[in-house]
């Protein structure tokens, strides 16, 4: 069976194939949620073992095919918008269409040529972010990479700037050796982190993760947190961009994963002005619709109070003062107070 081949065809960097026991990465998952470092992501807990039993979640599955995509686009200039105050910064996997539907395409492609060519297969389930689904565990297993001290993947040949997806099969496949990490003795992620969030190497504690903050987080974002935002509004991608390996990382080939509306380069009062029709029309297919427009809000406003007090910032904050929602009123008279 040419599976390997079929991926590439399909547009995957990389396909490898793991066996199902992640008893190790189990281990370490059960460790993570007690120390709360989840956050607000309950459903982390929810589903019992089936994130790390892939059986339980699909019974018959023996082999779970891992592959990876490149997202990082060409010519963002992400260290650039980092240190223009005025700009928004946007994680890089964030500026195109939203990865979900492209790869689960694909995948349910490749799903489907295996179920064709093996007449004994009765599964073949794809899921991208999707389920609950160890992920980057398996990706190592399957020889994707290792993963690094900022908990993401690493290829020796690709770095970071990548999307994983998974199919569960019944077939017995041939699995691939795991890679062995390269770390080394670098902590350039750990140094970098704006807010302290990788409290070990191998260990990320999303409550101070500013990706969890301003995507994932419901509610105020902690005072303390607010001025190492920066200019991210959603997302963060320093520990990326600090890497030693993504030098070797390669941009996409995928026109769907390239920046829309000009959001690689635009400015913070631009964003805050967008009204919710605005902001949904703007954000149809994107992963940015995830946070919502009112966190949307609150994440700018917190930008904005990191930036330079310019006339249009201050105007823009004042006329949010009568937003209905408390919680954006609330990061805007923080942000206004951070610029008086």
């Amino acid at each position: 069976m040419h599976i390997k081949t079929w991926g590439r065809e399909l547009g995957f960097q990389q396909v490898g194939i793991a066996d199902t026991d992640l008893s190790a990465a189990e281990a370490q998952l059960k460790a993570w949620l007690a120390a709360g470092y989840h956050g607000g992501m309950d459903w982390m807990l929810a589903h019992g073992d089936k994130r790390s039993r892939p059986a339980q979640l699909e019974p018959g599955t023996l082999r779970v095919i891992s592959v990876r995509m490149d997202y990082l686009p060409p010519d963002t200039a992400p260290i650039k918008r980092l240190k223009q105050g005025e700009k928004a910064y946007i994680s890089r996997y964030a500026l195109g269409r939203d990865y979900h539907k492209l790869i689960r395409k694909r995948l349910a492609r490749l799903a489907e040529q295996i179920r064709d060519a093996a007449s004994d297969a009765g599964l073949a389930r794809a899921f991208v972010d999707s389920a609950p689904v160890l992920e980057k565990p398996l990706a190592a297993k399957a020889g994707l990479g290792w993963q690094g001290k900022h908990t993401l993947i690493l290829n020796r040949q690709a770095g970071s700037w990548f999307f994983l997806g998974e199919i569960y099969t019944d077939l017995p496949l041939p699995v691939d050796a795991p890679v062995t990490s390269h770390c080394g003795s670098c902590s350039a992620c750990i140094d970098v982190c704006p807010t302290d969030a990788i409290v070990a190497p191998y260990q990320l504690d999303a409550r101070r993760c500013i990706s969890y903050l301003t995507i994932e987080h419901k509610g105020d974002i902690p005072e303390a947190l607010r001025a190492p935002i920066g200019n991210r509004i959603f997302g963060c991608d320093d520990c990326q961009l600090v890497c030693p390996w993504n030098r070797y990382a390669r941009h996409t080939g995928e026109t769907d994963f390239h920046p829309r509306h000009q959001l690689d380069d635009v400015a913070l009062v631009t964003l805050f002005n967008w009204s919710e029709e605005e902001f949904l029309r703007n954000t149809e297919g994107s992963a940015i619709r995830r946070t919502g427009y009112e966190n949307w809000l609150r994440n700018i406003a917190v930008a904005l109070g990191n930036g330079p007090a310019s006339e249009v910032a201050i105007a823009a904050l004042t006329r949010r003062l009568e937003h209905p929602s408390a919680m954006v009123v609330r990061h805007v008279r923080w942000a206004l107070a951070q610029l008086a």
